[in-house]
C-alpha cells in the first residue's frame, strides 16, 4: 500500500439521538463505497454484540476505513467511528470524537433535535469539529425537512440551510454525503518526520490476538517491530501487526499521521492501555503527552449475587473478562447476610448496569440477583475526615454522622406540550429544582436540577410512561450537596435485611417504606407463624405488615363435650406458635427479592 497524502485523509464520526438511524447510515457508506461484499452485508455491520443488535443500540464505539474517488477525481481514505446515542454511554463517545476532526450531525426529518442530539453536538463542538447536518428518513410520509432545518439552527444554532437530505433506509442521496464530507470536512494536520505520537482510542480483549488497541496517529509513523512506549502506564511493547478495518482487518506495512488503525503487540492485559493514553516511540519521545481524557467514573452501584452460591468463583471469572473489554464497570467483593457472597459493582448507569447483567447471564450462562441501585454518597464525620459511601448497609453509626452529601444532576429534558404538566410534576415529586423552561418549535425544553438517588431508580421508565414515549432525556453530574438523608432497614420477623437496606430523603422515607412493606407482604409466603414486616428509621418503626400464619385446626378432633377441652388444645397451639415465632427462621424467597427492588416509586 502506497503512503497517502494527508490532505486525502478524512476522520469523522456520526452523532445524533438514539434511533436516528447513525448505525444505517454507516451501513450505506460502507455499501456505497464498496467497504464489503454484498454477500457479508449485513443490517447495522458495526454493531457486532447480539444484545446491540437486539436492542437496536450501540454500546460500543467502532470504525472502519473506506476509500472513496470522488467527483474531482482523487480518491480518498475515510475514517469513520460509528457512536452510541446513549447518555450512559457518553464516555464512549468523547473519546471517538478526539480522534476526528469533524462530525455528520444526523437528526431524523421527523422527529426534530431531541435532548441527546443536543449533548453530543456539543460534546462534538467541544472536540473543536466541523459538522455537517444530515437529516435521514426523509422518505417519511411525517418528514418535514424545512422546519426541521430551522429547529437546528434555532436550537443549536447550526447554519443548516445546506443540510443534505437522505434517507439511510433507502439509500436515497448517500453520494451527496460521501461528497460533504470530503468537500467540507477538513483533513488531518500531523508532521510524519517528528517522534511518534499516538492517541490510544480504544482496546479490547481478542481470544487469539491478545489485546487489540485501536490508535490515531498524530505525529510521526508507526511500523511493525516498532519498540512503543505506553505514556500514562509506562508499559513498553513491540508492535507486531498492524492494521486497519474495512470492517474486516486487514493488516498493513505502516500508519502515517491522520490515519486510524489497529496494532496487537502481545499485550496481556487491558488494564495496561488506558483509553486516551499517548502512545510513542521509545528511543525518540515526543516531548509531551495528548491531554487524554477524564476516566470514566462510576455512578450508580449495586451488588450482584449468584443466585446459586456455587456459581461465585465463575461469576468473578465472567466479571474479569467483561472488565477486560469495558474499563468503566469496576467491581469488588462483598458479602450479605441475606445473599452470600457476591460483588459490588459501579456502572455509568442504569441501561450500562442492564447491559451488563444481560451480557453475564448470556455470555457466561449466569443466573443473578442484583440489590437495589444505590449512588455514591460522601459523609462528613464529626472526627473531621470524609468517607465515600457505595453500600446502604455500611453507613456509620448516627452519632458519627455530621452530614450526608449525595450527589446531583442537570437534567435536560426535551417533551411535546401536552405532557409538559406531567412532566414538571414528576421531577417535583422526585425533589427536582427548576432551573429553566423555553420553547424549541412546539417542543418544551426543561431544565432541572434533581439528586441522582431519585432518578437512579425508576425516573427514566416513569418519564417513558408519562410522556407515551415522546421525552427525551439527557442528564450530566454537577456536583454534591448536603441533604437530609436517613437509613431505611427493612425487618423481617425482627431481623434486619441488609440487602434491602437504603438511603432515603426524610421526607419520602415513610412513603418508600411503606410501600415496600405492602409489597413484602405479598411476596413473602406465610410460615406456621405470623410475621411481621416493619421498615425502621433508627429505632422508629415507620410502616409495618403482618403476613398471617398458617394455622392448622387442632380443635377437629373434639366433637361437642366440655369447651375447656378446646380452649387447652387452643392454647397448648399458641405456645407452640409462640416458640416457632422465637427460633423460626423465616425464608424469604429470591422472588422476592428481585420484586421488592424493583419497587416503583
Amino acid at each position: 500500500m502506497t503512503a497517502h497524502s494527508i490532505d486525502n485523509i478524512r476522520n469523522f464520526s456520526i452523532v445524533a439521538h438514539i434511533d436516528h438511524g447513525k448505525s444505517t447510515l454507516a451501513d450505506r457508506l460502507i455499501q456505497t463505497t464498496g467497504g464489503m461484499a454484498a454477500r457479508d452485508m449485513v443490517e447495522q455491520v458495526l454493531d457486532s454484540m447480539d444484545i446491540e443488535r437486539e436492542r437496536g443500540i450501540t454500546i460500543k464505539a467502532q470504525t472502519v476505513r473506506l476509500d472513496y474517488t470522488a467527483q474531482d477525481g482523487k480518491t480518498y481514505i475515510l475514517n469513520l467511528m460509528d457512536t452510541p446515542g446513549h447518555v450512559d454511554f457518553a464516555y464512549e463517545v468523547s473519546r471517538s470524537l478526539a480522534a476526528c476532526e469533524g462530525s455528520l450531525l444526523v437528526v431524523d426529518a421527523s422527529q426534530g433535535v431531541e435532548a441527546q442530539t443536543l449533548a453530543n453536538v456539543y460534546h462534538a463542538l467541544d472536540a473543536g469539529h466541523e459538522i455537517v447536518p444530515v437529516l435521514n428518513k426523509v422518505d417519511l410520509p411525517a418528514a418535514e425537512p424545512d422546519r426541521i432545518k430551522q429547529q437546528i439552527e434555532d436550537v443549536i444554532g447550526l447554519d443548516a440551510s445546506n443540510a443534505v437530505p437522505i434517507s439511510a433506509k433507502t439509500g436515497l442521496n448517500i453520494e451527496a454525503v460521501l461528497e460533504a464530507i470530503v468537500t467540507r470536512l477538513p483533513p488531518p494536520k500531523g508532521d510524519e518526520t517528528a517522534p511518534l505520537k499516538a492517541l490510544l482510542v480504544d482496546s479490547w480483549y481478542d481470544a487469539y490476538l491478545g489485546v487489540v488497541v485501536l490508535v490515531r496517529v498524530i505525529d510521526g509513523e508507526m511500523k511493525k517491530g516498532q519498540k512503543i512506549v505506553m505514556m500514562g502506564t509506562d508499559a513498553h511493547y513491540e508492535v507486531d501487526r498492524i492494521g486497519v478495518f474495512r470492517p474486516k482487518m486487514q493488516d498493513v506495512a505502516r500508519l502515517g499521521p491522520g490515519e486510524v488503525g489497529f496494532i496487537t503487540a502481545q499485550i496481556k492485559q487491558v488494564a495496561d492501555t488506558r483509553v486516551g493514553d499517548t502512545i510513542t516511540e521509545d528511543r525518540r519521545r515526543c516531548a509531551a503527552a495528548l491531554t487524554g481524557f477524564k476516566p470514566a467514573q462510576p455512578v450508580v452501584f449495586c451488588g450482584l449475587f449468584p443466585v446459586d452460591a456455587a456459581e461465585f468463583d465463575d461469576l468473578r471469572a465472567a466479571m474479569g473478562k467483561l472488565r477486560l473489554n469495558d474499563a468503566s464497570f469496576t467491581f469488588e467483593m462483598e458479602s450479605s447476610a441475606a445473599l452470600g457472597f457476591g460483588f459490588r459493582c459501579g456502572f455509568l448507569g442504569l441501561l450500562h448496569l442492564e447491559i451488563i447483567q444481560e451480557r453475564l447471564h448470556r455470555e457466561f450462562n449466569l443466573d443473578l440477583i442484583a440489590t437495589a441501585p444505590s449512588v455514591v454518597y460522601r459523609i462528613a464525620l464529626t472526627s473531621g475526615e470524609t468517607i465515600e459511601l457505595h453500600n446502604p448497609a455500611d453507613l456509620p453509626d448516627v452519632m458519627k454522622i455530621k452530614e450526608i452529601e449525595e450527589p446531583w444532576i442537570k437534567a435536560t429534558i426535551l417533551t411535546p406540550d401536552e405532557y409538559l404538566g406531567s412532566v414538571l410534576k414528576l421531577c417535583q415529586d422526585r425533589r427536582g429544582v427548576q432551573v429553566d423552561l423555553n420553547y424549541v418549535g412546539k417542543r418544551a425544553m426543561v431544565v432541572y436540577e434533581l439528586p441522582l438517588n431519585e432518578v437512579v431508580f425508576d425516573f427514566y421508565d416513569r418519564l417513558k410512561s408519562i410522556s407515551k414515549g415522546y421525552a427525551s432525556f439527557d442528564y450530566n453530574i454537577t456536583g454534591y450537596k448536603a441533604g437530609d438523608l436517613v437509613k431505611m432497614s427493612i425487618l423481617v420477623n425482627a431481623e434486619p435485611v441488609d440487602a434491602l437496606s437504603m438511603l432515603v430523603h426524610r421526607g419520602r422515607a415513610e412513603m418508600r417504606g411503606r410501600a415496600m412493606v405492602e409489597k413484602l407482604k405479598d411476596l413473602i409466603p406465610p410460615h406456621m407463624f405470623q410475621i411481621p414486616i416493619q421498615a425502621a428509621i433508627g429505632g422508629k418503626i415507620i410502616a409495618r405488615e403482618t403476613v398471617r400464619a398458617l394455622r392448622k385446626d387442632v380443635t377437629a378432633k373434639c366433637y361437642g363435650g366440655d369447651v375447656t377441652r378446646k380452649r387447652k388444645l387452643l392454647e397448648k397451639q399458641k405456645e407452640g406458635k409462640k416458640r416457632m415465632r422465637q427460633f423460626g427462621k423465616v425464608e424469604i424467597p429470591q422472588e422476592a427479592f428481585i420484586a421488592a427492588l424493583k419497587m416503583d416509586g
